[in-house]
Parts: structure tokens; C-alpha cells; sequence
């Protein structure tokens, strides 16, 4: 279990943050032992809630072709049929996971395949399990074209919390299943879409594991 990347600064700054909180605490009320020890205990609190968000566990990816695994952490919030209106412009099964503040946000590829096309697109920041979010927030769309020449297509989307959505993929770039290809700061959502004959091996309400939970198999 190690840091990511993107918690780095941020863990510094807080730190920074902390400590002059409580020598000014310390400082305006000296002797007062009982106000010293809520703050402290308030800000290691604090520093460890944020320092859970950046974690970044070890993940032994189950690679299978035929497989398409989830690429977050987080909660089986939709499994419908919908029409991805962006680039496919065809009905497809969308699967739509939730990120809360507690979950790990790494995003992982659900399979191997050459980024055929990659848009981010700046927008609003609606609660993530909002119907419009998958539209109207900041988000990007990734379609990756997978060995068998089936294109998916995968959505970044920002939530109420997440201001930030970073992305370490551009087109033309090959994926590995599993491969870390982005991370959303606080809560969000991924979507993805998949064709309509994919055997869904998940359902609403289900947790998945970024990299290791089979959200689908392919024919």
C-alpha cells in the first residue's frame, strides 16, 4: 500500500496547514491542555481521513480477453441500456459505478486495447449519481478499441466534490487491462459502455475493485 501520486502535494500542504494551526492554538492559549488535545485530535483525524482517499493499494489484474473488469472502485449504481450519443451513437448497456470519498479513485483500463478517440470536456459539478451528470459535468470519454476490434467507450465523471479529473491517456496510446489511465479527486463516477450481447455479471448495489471485479464477458 503506497501514496499516489496526486495526494503528494496536497499531504504536504495539510501537514504545513496543521501544524501552524495547533502552534497558533498553542500560542493563544497556553496551558490550556483540553483545547491542545481536541485540535490535535481533530487534525490527526483529519490528515488520516485525506490520507485514505490517496492510497494506492497493489492490484493483481486477473487479465482475461474476454473479460471486461471494472475501472474504479465504488458501487453498481445503473445497468441499463441507453444510447452512447457522443461517439458511438449507438444503443449500448451502461454500467455506471459511484465513487465515494472513501473509496480508492485510481482508474483502471476494464481491458486492453489502443485509445482510438479521447475528448475531456469542462462542465458542471451536479451530484454524481444525477441523471444529467454523464452530460453536464466535467467528464471525459475515452473509446478504446479492443483486440477483437470492439470499441467500448469509457466516461470520467466529476461529482459534487471532485473539481479535478486527471488523465494520463491520449489517442493513439495502448491500454493494458487493469493499467492505471487516470484519478478523479473525491467523490465521482465511471461509466462504460458495452455491446449489447456482453454477459453483465454484476447488478446494481454490487461493490467492485478497480482492475479485479468482472463487470462483464464478452461472446
Amino acid at each position: 500500500m503506497g501514496i499516489h501520486k496526486e495526494g503528494i502535494k496536497i499531504l504536504i500542504i495539510l501537514v504545513v496547514c496543521l501544524v501552524g494551526l495547533n502552534l497558533v492554538i498553542g500560542h493563544f492559549f497556553p496551558g490550556n491542555e483540553g483545547i491542545h488535545y481536541i485540535i490535535m485530535s481533530a487534525s490527526f483525524l483529519l490528515f488520516l481521513f485525506i490520507l485514505q482517499f490517496f492510497r494506492n493499494p497493489k492490484v493483481k489484474v486477473p487479465y482475461n480477453d474476454s473479460h471486461i473488469l471494472a475501472p474504479a472502485d465504488g458501487k453498481v449504481v445503473v445497468v441499463e441500456k441507453t444510447i452512447e450519443s457522443e461517439y458511438l451513437k449507438e444503443e449500448r448497456i451502461q454500467i455506471s459505478i459511484f465513487m465515494s470519498v472513501l473509496n480508492v479513485h485510481i482508474n483502471r483500463s476494464p481491458a486492453a486495447g489502443e485509445v482510438k478517440y479521447f475528448r475531456y470536456h469542462p462542465g458542471k459539478y451536479l451530484v454524481a449519481w444525477h441523471p444529467k451528470s454523464s452530460t453536464l459535468n466535467e467528464r471525459t470519454t475515452i473509446v478504446l478499441t479492443l483486440k477483437n476490434g470492439l470499441d467500448i467507450v469509457v466516461r470520467q465523471i466529476a461529482g459534487i466534490m471532485a473539481r479535478r479529473i486527471k488523465y494520463y491517456i491520449r489517442k493513439g496510446d495502448r491500454l493494458e487491462q487493469g493499467q492505471e489511465f487516470g484519478f478523479i479527486k473525491f467523490g465521482s463516477r465511471l461509466d462504460v459502455f458495452l455491446p449489447l450481447n456482453a454477459a453483465i455479471k454484476i447488478k446494481p448495489g454490487m461493490a467492485t475493485r478497480a482492475g479485479k471485479t468482472v463487470l462483464a464477458a464478452l461472446p
